[in-house]
């Protein structure tokens, strides 16, 4: 199985086209409220080709370099972002990545890592015109490619998508509505594991948030097709040729940089619903704990964590931050490294992939995220964000094999003082609506 899914990956790299480099994006529209006269933003610190910059149609911009690993694949760096009315860019991450795609199959006899172990970075595939609407497909040199005389792929597309609703509010005066429709600056690539391709998808929304998603897609291996002990799916006629069931267990590896600093502090919020008493409904209250030292955190009923700047505040003089969102998640408990939903670590340039890291740190140093929680102080903290997906197969999934997508979210909490998108209007509706009334 593990010699069929690197061949079979490596034969499709002779489907690889050769393009030259594609330009960038086109702005979007102007910001519909006027804006004073601005210094123009520091450009990221890359060449022109390696750098994304978008104005989304409300007036948000955000700007990034990304570059290419064997491994990973995409990177993206030196992540800003510049909504309406802020005279400068907000920088958010430092850089930010795939950590692993870990791929146990539910018998216990095939256990894949796709990026340290099965070419996942190697098997960028490239796209068609039509793979990224109304954008652009930039050529990326890809390392270790499958076929070194054709390293050159037009493999990573940026473009633009409408997500609906950006905010709604029915006002108070002769029915006045107030909405926005938001857009969204999309980066992704496609890359092939053998029998599966995996769509790398980034986010990000007008509104500071930023979406991380990877998406499954392809076959299902033909040569897992023998479970039929309550460890798979019969796929095709009648109660025979059980695919196999297994989990993807995607880790993302993410260093802030808020404001400019990688000096960061961590803040786990837990709230707890108590009964109501007396004539008093069921209260709930919210406690927070800093996070001071290396943690493997799990996601529980209303709880949360942020990242939170030490040198970045908001027009309100609140501190910036970033918030992570779960996603839905099944968390699998076969291995140690996949028992936490997140890891907050002290920044180690030598750690860089969640499970089976490659790299040589030092005589003993382990090869897992989990052992690499250790007590350290966190000043520098390096965020990996863990989401399972459990794949019990069905006759849909076949053939091709619709997209399932499993991922999470950065909200921004107090990184600007009022929704960035805000109608002039409403510009002076900072605190308790209304003043009181």
């Amino acid at each position: 199985m593990r010699v069929n899914r690197v061949s079979r990956a490596r034969t499709a790299a002779g489907a690889v086209a050769l393009a030259s480099l594609a330009g960038g994006l086109t702005a979007g529209a102007a910001p519909a409220t006027a804006q004073p006269r601005e210094a123009p933003a520091p450009a990221p610190a890359c060449s022109a080709a390696y750098r994304i910059e978008q104005k989304l149609a409300t007036g948000t911009t955000w700007r990034m370099c990304w570059r290419y690993e064997a491994k990973a694949g995409l990177v993206l760096e030196d992540v800003s972002y510049q909504p309406p009315g802020e005279p400068k860019p907000i920088k958010v991450l430092n850089s930010a990545k795939l950590g692993q795609i870990h791929v146990p199959y539910d018998d216990g006899k095939n256990e894949f890592d796709d990026l340290t172990s099965y070419g996942f970075g190697s098997g960028l595939m490239p796209l068609a015109p039509g793979e990224c609407p109304g954008g652009t497909i930039r050529t990326v040199k890809v390392p270790e490619a499958w076929d070194p005389q054709n390293p050159n792929v037009k493999g990573l597309c940026t473009t633009t998508r409408a997500r609906g609703h950006a905010y709604r509010l029915q006002g108070d005066t002769a029915g006045k509505v107030y909405q926005k429709q938001g857009s969204d600056l999309m980066v992704y690539t496609v890359n092939k594991v053998g029998w599966y391709e995996y769509i790398t998808e980034w986010r990000f929304a007008d509104d500071g948030t930023i979406n991380m998603n990877v998406g499954a897609t392809g076959s299902l291996s033909p040569g897992d097709y023998d479970a039929g002990d309550g460890r798979g799916w019969p796929i095709g006629k009648g109660a025979k040729a059980y695919a196999t069931s297994h989990s993807h267990n995607v880790f993302w590896r993410l260093n802030f940089g808020l404001d400019g600093s990688s000096k960061a502090r961590v803040e786990q919020y837990d709230s707890k619903v108590s009964p109501a008493s007396g004539s008093r409904g069921p209260t709930n209250k919210t406690t927070l704990t800093k996070v001071t030292k290396e943690l493997a955190g799990d996601s529980k009923n209303m709880r949360w964590w942020r990242v939170v700047s030490n040198t970045g505040k908001n027009k309100d003089g609140h501190p910036r931050s970033y918030e992570i969102v779960q996603g839905p998640t099944s968390k699998y408990p076969g291995r140690s490294f996949t028992q936490h939903d997140v890891y907050f670590t002290q920044y180690n340039k030598c750690e860089q992939y969640a499970s089976n890291n490659p790299l040589n740190c030092g005589t003993g140093h382990p090869k897992n995220v989990d052992k690499w929680v250790n007590g350290q102080t966190l000043t520098n903290p390096t965020v990996w964000v863990n989401v399972g997906f459990h794949h019990v197969a069905r006759d849909e999934d076949q053939q091709p094999m619709p997209v399932h997508w499993q991922g999470f979210s950065l909200a921004p909490r107090d990184v600007t003082a009022m929704n960035p998108l805000t109608p002039r209007e409403l510009a002076q509706e900072n605190g308790q609506p209304g003043g009181g009334r």
